[in-house]
């Protein structure tokens, strides 16, 4: 059995309900929406992906939108936090494979078990070795937010290596 949405007016109330989006917001969605998708595509690799990806970075827009309006650089605004979106989005896969390769003394299974932010810091330093202000632009964090979460992610990996280096003694 199914109900009837249509007021006595034949108009529909859940389409009344929706909130308007800002007019400004549509604008620029409709204006950047290909560039943001073609970025995404030719970084994630796959058409879900980046549809995920520019979805993801138009929200996190507009739950900013009152703040981003205010700036001078609007549409640089806007590719960086599509630019965070796209890594946060590469590092998360990246995550996932980390967990199944082989490693003799279970680093990969501990880098893939750190949080989030450590994470991130760790791969992006000494795995594509970015500097630390790279890595802050791209993570929306300070510097010294970066230096802390590589030494905390440093803190976690600590007891995967200790481990294999005392086995390895055992072993000699």
């Amino acid at each position: 059995m199914t109900e009837d949405v249509h007021a006595e007016d034949g108009s529909s109330p859940v389409a009344e309900s929706v909130l308007p989006l800002p007019l400004e917001f549509e604008t620029l969605y409709l204006a950047n929406q290909e560039a943001f998708h073609s970025y995404a595509l030719l970084r994630l690799g796959t058409n879900g992906a980046a549809e995920d990806a520019v979805h993801r970075a138009f929200l996190e827009i507009l739950r900013h939108w009152n703040a981003l309006i205010e700036e001078n650089d609007l549409q640089q605004q806007m590719w960086a936090i599509l630019r965070r979106v796209v890594m946060s989005q590469t590092l998360k896969a990246f995550r996932k494979r980390l967990a199944l390769l082989p490693s003799d003394i279970g680093l990969f299974r501990a880098m893939s078990n750190l949080p989030p932010r450590q994470f991130d810091v760790i791969v992006l330093r000494y795995v594509l070795q970015y500097d630390t202000k790279r890595i802050s632009g791209y993570m929306g964090v300070t510097p010294s937010t970066v230096d802390h979460h590589c030494r905390k992610a440093k803190e976690r990996l600590e007891p995967a290596v200790a481990s294999h280096i005392k086995t390895e003694g055992d072993r000699e």
